[in-house]
């Protein structure tokens, strides 16, 4: 069975250039032109991926994006827009957006972003049901909340796949490349500080009952899941 993509985008240039160029490349493509469509076919169809322009009428994208995450869905999203201004980058993906690529793009960065996100859905492990612990938390991966000392702690879906990560690599420094690698698929730049923003609201919600700091800051490195020291 092929790989299905849903385009959402009120640019009829944009979509039936990507309609064309992902078809051309084997994926099976369905597009929609704002928002309302785009949550039709949402409900009609289980994609392997979702590619959404954030300025629509009716519904935009980040809503769109909003509405697929509390349906518990978590396809892959890629989202489009001519906005450059990181506060969007980062209202996007706390959305639940999975990659953020700005217009004009390059049809070639387009697709290698297309196949970044679909592997790192095919790689990734499904172990339902399940909970990893470290010390005092767990990572409940059937309700997708931490629990620290009792406390049920909710995360957006990028707190979620950062925290898993950690979750996964106890003790184990990881690098500011190698997480936004592994979560983003990409830097935005050299001074993008995103990741210092989500590694904030992490840990702000981790310790917001008085507990110890658990994510470490190894500096001139990145970060490490350990007990104070």
């Amino acid at each position: 069975m092929r790989t299905q993509i849903i385009v959402v985008d009120d640019d009829d240039k944009i979509t039936s250039l990507l309609r064309r160029s992902l078809a051309f490349e084997g994926y099976e493509v369905t597009t929609a032109n704002n928002g309302a469509e785009g949550l039709k076919l949402l409900l009609k169809a289980d994609p392997d991926l979702l590619i959404l322009d954030v300025m629509m009428p009716h519904v935009d994208g980040w809503e769109v994006c909003r509405r697929v995450r509390e349906g518990g869905s978590t396809v892959p999203i890629l989202m489009l827009t001519a906005k450059d201004d990181i506060s969007d980058r980062v209202k996007g993906l706390d959305a639940g957006a999975d990659d953020y690529l700005v217009k004009p793009f390059a049809l070639e960065e387009l697709l290698a972003r297309v196949r970044a996100l679909l592997r790192r859905k095919s790689d990734k492990i499904e172990d339902s049901g399940s909970k990893i612990v470290y010390e005092d938390l767990a990572l409940d991966q059937d309700s997708r909340e931490a629990i620290r000392s009792g406390r049920r702690i909710e995360l957006t879906a990028k707190e979620y796949d950062l925290l898993l990560l950690f979750m996964q690599n106890p003790r184990r420094v990881l690098t500011r490349d190698s997480i936004m690698e592994k979560i983003w698929g990409f830097d935005f730049s050299g001074e993008s500080n995103v990741l210092e923003v989500y590694i904030a609201m992490l840990r702000q919600k981790l310790e917001d009952g008085g507990t110890k700091r658990i994510i470490q800051t190894v500096r001139g490195t990145g970060y490490v899941l350990r007990g104070e020291g």
